[in-house]
């Protein structure tokens, strides 16, 4: 076994490192504007290129799916070759699949670079936290940095769905790509002139075996999610593709666990405050994007909205997100993550509430109220759970720390996308909202698991807070 050593760098000033936090939140926007945009505009690309439901689930889970599958592995890459060196091609390859989407000519096109795009912005994400955990070692600044990092998602939902909706209405759907070029190329300056180069102090050996077996369990799972309305439930397609999902998760386990270096390392869920923040990462993303996918379908749809009022109806869930977001952040860092994400949880849980009634005649002021319960537990959410997530491993791991969170995220906005696809499929624009229900349902489970989360996580905070017994000598022969 080899590995790479590289002399620490010395810490930035207080001002250098938040210059740095406020160039790396640009990615975070990136992916996110790209994400709102392009579900608001799922209905003029379908109307654009002839694709159905199931092919605009693809649309989107082709770039979540790809995601979702490179994100630990791009971490290592960061923390062996240099994180500002991967940023920068992530933002190149970014930017370039863009292009190729804004030109696409065809369905298949479309979905590839897509994927094209996942790929890059398994760049940008996690190695962008790595880079600011690296700055910030000090836990109650960078539990306020990462509140910040996670309210420009937020913002990306204010700026994408209203954005996406006049860019839509004006200049096409096509336009919703193109308006990724002026971010990357404003990234990629600033990044030269303020990102300071950083890697592990140990690099981690690329794991070609595991990295193989996450993507075929990811893809498989969510893929026969989105096929299984078409091929059936319990057709010998779908029956064969469960026996490959659940044949590939165990392998994946059992070879991470007798790696050395393991792309991830399964002994870490034993932790109860670790696995709970990577399953309330899944649940809180799966809850954000039922509520995207089925929102824009049934304002448009149903309902008959254009592209920008249906983008505008998102606001409040924005305005959540970007108020609560560095609240969030600011409370994990003094008091910890319990009741941050027992609000997360509450609210979620009345968000999804709100809506299990859900007809063509349910009020505006009742959507927006519960879209605006979402997006203020969304807000809540995701500061206590990157910051719990990223200091369950070490620091010189840092950018697989926030790798795992993020692929968990990504799965989870796969898994949501898939589920909320496959319930209104086959529903016409009258049954869209009773077709919508059991979506709705499950955005308020989301939310009740995230109150079990937290309460796993105040039962972790006790034992960790006692004193732990002494430990018993070691006898010679197990000395090392």
């Amino acid at each position: 076994m080899t590995t790479t050593t590289h002399p620490v760098q010395p810490l930035p000033s207080a001002r250098r490192r938040w210059t740095v936090l406020a160039v790396c939140c640009l990615s975070m926007f990136l992916v996110g504007l790209d994400t709102t945009i392009v579900n608001v505009g799922l209905p003029a690309i379908g109307h654009g290129l002839g694709i159905d439901t199931r092919g605009l689930e693809w649309t989107v889970d082709a770039y979540t799916l790809v995601l979702a599958g490179l994100l630990i592995s791009s971490g290592a890459l960061a923390d062996r070759f240099g994180r500002r060196r991967v940023f920068r091609t992530g933002l190149v390859v970014f930017g370039a699949a863009s292009l190729v989407c804004a030109l696409a000519p065809s369905p298949g096109v479309l979905v590839a670079a897509r994927a094209v795009q996942g790929i890059g912005a398994s760049m940008l994400s996690p190695v962008a936290l790595a880079i600011v955990v690296n700055a910030m070692p000090d836990p109650k600044e960078r539990a306020q940095a990462i509140g910040v990092w996670a309210s420009v998602f937020g913002l990306s939902m204010a700026a994408g769905p209203v954005t996406g909706g006049a860019f839509i209405e004006a200049f096409g759907w096509r336009s919703v790509f193109w308006i990724n070029v002026p971010v990357i190329a404003a990234a990629l300056v600033l990044t030269a002139l303020f990102v300071p180069e950083s890697r592990a102090a140990r690099a981690q050996r690329l794991d070609l075996p595991g990295q193989a077996l996450l993507t075929l369990v990811i893809g498989v799972s969510i893929g026969v999610l989105i096929e299984g309305p078409r091929i059936g439930w319990t057709s010998p397609a779908a029956l064969t593709l469960y026996a490959i999902a659940v044949v590939a998760a165990v392998a994946f386990v059992r070879v991470e666990s007798r790696r050395p270096e393991p792309l991830m390392d399964v002994r870490l869920f034993r932790r109860p405050v670790f696995s709970g923040a990577v399953l309330g990462a899944v649940a809180v993303f799966v809850a954000l994007n039922v509520t995207l996918l089925l929102t824009t379908l049934h304002l448009q749809h149903a309902r008959g909205w254009t592209p920008l009022e249906a983008g505008a109806a998102t606001l409040p869930m924005a305005a959540g997100a970007t108020f609560c977001a560095p609240w969030s952040g600011r409370m994990a860092g003094r008091l910890g993550p319990r009741l941050p994400l027992a609000l997360a949880g509450g609210f979620i849980t009345a968000g999804g509430l709100c809506l299990v009634g859900l007809d063509r005649h349910t009020s505006v002021w009742q959507l927006l109220s519960a879209y605006l319960l979402i997006g203020t537990g969304f807000g809540f959410a995701n500061a206590p759970i990157t910051n719990t997530a990223v200091s369950g491993l070490p620091p010189a791991r840092a950018g697989v720390a926030g790798a795992i969170t993020s692929t968990a995220r990504q799965f989870g906005s796969a898994l949501g996308i898939a589920v909320a696809g496959g319930l209104v499929a086959a529903a016409g624009p009258a049954e869209l909202a009773r077709a919508s229900r059991p979506g709705w349902i499950l955005v308020a489970a989301c939310g009740v698991l995230l109150l079990l989360v937290a309460h796993a996580s105040r039962t972790a905070t006790k034992d960790t807070a006692r004193p732990a017994a002494p430990r018993a000598r070691r006898a010679p022969a197990e000395a090392p």
